[in-house]
């Protein structure tokens, strides 16, 4: 399984309030569907490991950019 991301304070809260709520679910019944919520849960990882990836992205694109300016910037000299 993929290494969970690090996770904003928005994404923090949601996850912790949709898993309070399976607790609450899970106390009412082992019959009660909670699936819908793991879905929630799920969705909110992934939004996160994409959200991770394009940071790195950006980052990349940035450090690249940043060194072709420099490289541009020592050839004139």
């Amino acid at each position: 399984m993929a290494k969970d991301p690090k996770f904003t304070a928005r994404e923090t809260a949601q996850i912790g309030w949709y898993i309070a709520r399976m607790a609450k679910r899970g106390i009412a019944g082992e019959t009660v569907y909670q699936g819908d919520l793991e879905r929630k849960v799920d969705r909110i990882i992934d939004g996160a490991r994409e959200r991770e990836a394009r940071q790195e992205a950006d980052a990349a694109a940035a450090e690249k950019a940043a060194r072709k300016a420099a490289a541009k910037a020592k050839n004139r000299k």
